[in-house]
């Protein structure tokens, strides 16, 4: 059932993101849909994201971040240190502009994304419940023994890991919180999940009454693309948005399937390839740096994607079979789930050349067990609820 404002009162919701597509864009339609139903929302965002806010109904309420964008990946360095330092300097420095922001102005519920520390400590001194909004996969019973601290043993015996911990936690405890700093952000004390559950690892190891999984929520209408008539086959190639400045991996895409009979190309490469660099683009591949790509894969029949959290959601919703070449982060995961799930291949950046693209495209779209999983999962999504029961669940903490 969808709750309307006859069943849940008007309430002042304060949502808390960084200024990044792959954390933005999973609950934008979370937060258009509350607004819909009648609740003032505030967001809290970096100006680079404001007007995309805006759009949503919601009120921007900007904060200025040190942390790189979608620009600048390289900046985020090559060791694990160097991506949580970043987390934990920007919160520090954000926390005194977004408790100034909302004073006088306090929420009756806190929604925020993983990487928003200071909504969970605002949250705490405001005595307001938080909810996460997870783009991502959560930890399961047990996950701290057999992920976390493999991971993070050796960050811990170091003299900087050492001072970052000791950071974490003198900042937690100045604010009221007694709490691990890794707990603290891997263990919230409720979580809408925005992923479809085939897509977490052991999820029937996480705690129910902690996470509830409401798979993807489908953004809503970011242009359209028409499938050309003639075209018998029709593959998208998307890197995502950040680690796009890949060449080489471009044309051999183009090499491939330049000229293949009976198939048609969709290549976006991103902000960081110039397209004089990919060579002769021949008349089946169309080349953007954009493309809506939901609309796309709706009329697509495979799917070459780096297994960011949207592109593997939008491949499984829309039923396309997926060659996975991730490039970072929990992409690699990602890439072994949808290849356990029978849906796609994983194949490493450094085995992925013309040939093997080929190969791996055309043997997902020809077996038929292939297509079968495709459907059956992407209608186990469709039961999943997503956007609709995202807002019934944070309608329900509210009038709690």
């Amino acid at each position: 059932m969808v709750l309307g404002m006859t069943s849940a009162k008007a309430a002042h919701i304060a949502m808390f993101s960084i200024a990044a597509h792959g954390h933005v864009n999973p609950s934008i339609e979370v937060i258009r849909e509350l607004v819909a139903r009648g609740h003032r929302v505030s967001y809290a965002i970096p100006a680079s994201f404001a007007e995309k806010v805006a759009a949503t109904g919601a009120t921007p309420v900007v904060w200025s971040s040190t942390l790189p964008t979608d620009d600048e990946p390289e900046a985020w360095g090559t060791e694990l240190i160097d991506h949580l330092e970043p987390f934990l300097d920007d919160a520090v420095q954000a926390l005194p502009q977004l408790a100034g922001a909302f004073e006088g102005d306090e929420p009756d519920l806190v929604l925020h994304d993983i990487t928003a520390y200071p909504a969970r400590v605002l949250a705490h001194r405001w005595g307001v419940p938080a909810v996460s909004l997870s783009p991502n996969l959560v930890a399961w019973e047990g996950y701290e023994e057999e992920v976390a601290a493999p991971m993070t043993a050796g960050l811990r015996a170091s003299e900087r890991g050492r001072a970052y911990y000791a950071r974490f936690a003198r900042w937690l405890a100045e604010n009221g919180i007694d709490d691990d700093p890794d707990r603290f952000v891997g263990r919230p004390r409720r979580s809408i999940v925005l992923i479809p559950r085939v897509l977490q690892p052991h999820a029937d190891r996480v705690d129910p009454d902690v996470h509830t999984f409401v798979g993807a929520c489908e953004r809503g209408v970011e242009g359209v693309w028409e499938r050309p008539a003639g075209a018998e086959k029709v593959l998208l190639v998307s890197l995502g948005s950040a680690f796009t400045k890949q060449p080489a991996f471009y044309r051999a895409c183009i090499e491939a399937f330049g000229g293949l009979p009976g198939w048609h190309v969709v290549l976006q490469i991103g902000r960081f390839t110039d397209v004089g660099e990919l060579g002769e683009v021949p008349a089946n591949v169309e080349v953007h740096r954009w493309v809506p790509q939901l609309d796309v894969l709706k009329k697509a029949d495979a799917f070459i994607t780096h297994a960011g959290a949207g592109g593997s959601q939008e491949g499984l919703a829309t039923g396309t079979p997926m060659v996975a070449v991730p490039q970072a982060v929990d992409q690699f995961g990602n890439a072994d789930m949808l290849q356990a799930l029978g849906v796609a291949r994983h194949l490493p950046m450094e085995e992925a050349n013309a040939r093997t693209l080929r190969e791996a495209v055309e043997a997902l779209v020809a077996d038929p067990e292939v297509a079968r999983r495709a459907a059956e999962i992407r209608a186990e999504m469709a039961r999943e609820g997503g956007t609709q029961r995202a807002a019934d669940l944070v309608e329900a903490m509210v009038r709690a």
